[in-house]
């Protein structure tokens, strides 16, 4: 196994990875926003609540059901309200979105509700879904869902709020300028406050750093589980193409994920290549 193979179990291999990272990389924003003052700056400027106070922060945060499909949440926080927040990144373009956004809704209302409560004590939801791309095409940073009676301007209210935000768009609000942030994650840019310090502590500092590795080298063994179970229930072609993209996920280069699913599947570097290929196109 060459150098550039065993590098990406290095110590010094995860800080160059992590110097790459964005915070379009879930990986990366779910450690950032880890931190309570760091996830409160983010609400705030999508929220558009300069006092909104976060009181609980929880990042991967695993819904399991035993009949179903269940769910890991990039961020979950509760604010000092009880409201709650489920900030997801998605990077695909060729996902059914509104399914997806209405899929992680329903985990987080099946969680909230224990037996015995009534309907009126579930908790206020905002789900923030944040994109690279415009995914719904209309030149916009922001897309706030409303749902109204047909024929009225009378809002149907549920307790959920949706709000799509994009990173591909800049309409010169302040959304945009943190979109943009999110997509350079530039540890020297101090523009976006405490933001900003987050993103240099773990880019920069020897605590960060330390964070940083352990959570890229569990992501990495969650990654390589994930895809050889993907790749008994769905069959091989899907569980590589998860593994490669969890690889990718932690800023991992093609030329080591190259080795890395030959030496796993028993690839010859051709069909290896092939599956790179498909994971690009299916985003």
């Amino acid at each position: 196994m060459d150098r550039d193979t065993n590098l990406i179990s290095s110590r010094e291999g995860r800080i160059a990875a992590l110097q790459k990272l964005n915070l379009l990389s879930n990986t990366f924003m779910s450690v950032a926003l880890q931190d309570e003052e760091t996830c409160q700056y983010v609400l705030r400027i999508l929220m558009g609540i300069e006092d909104l106070v976060v009181r609980e922060v929880r990042t991967q945060y695993t819904i399991s059901k035993i009949t179903s499909r269940g769910a890991v949440l990039d961020v979950l926080a509760t604010d000092s309200n009880g409201k709650i927040y489920n900030i997801e990144i998605q990077k695909r373009s060729t996902l059914d979105h509104g399914r997806r956004t209405r899929f992680y809704h329903s985990m987080i209302d099946s969680e909230l509700l224990q037996k015995g409560k009534d309907y009126n004590e579930l908790p206020d939801v905002h789900i923030i879904y944040i994109s690279e791309t415009d995914l719904w095409r209309a030149g916009r940073t922001t897309y706030s869902v409303k749902k109204f009676f047909e024929g009225t301007d009378t809002i149907y209210e549920d307790g959920v709020t949706i709000l799509y935000v994009n990173a591909a768009i800049d309409d010169g609000t302040e959304i945009a300028g943190m979109m943009k942030y999110f997509k350079e994650a530039d540890p020297e840019d101090a523009s976006q406050g405490m933001l900003s310090k987050r993103v240099h502590f773990l880019k920069c500092e020897e605590g960060g750093h330390d964070t940083m590795c352990e959570v890229m080298e569990q992501f990495i063994e969650l990654g390589r589980e994930e895809g050889l179970e993907i790749g008994r229930e769905q069959g091989l072609e899907q569980g590589i193409l998860n593994l490669v993209d969890a690889f990718r996920e932690v800023g991992i280069s093609d030329l080591i994920i190259l080795q890395k699913i030959q030496d796993k599947f028993k690839l010859t570097r051709e069909e290896a290549e092939t599956y790179l290929k498909k994971q690009e196109n299916s985003l």
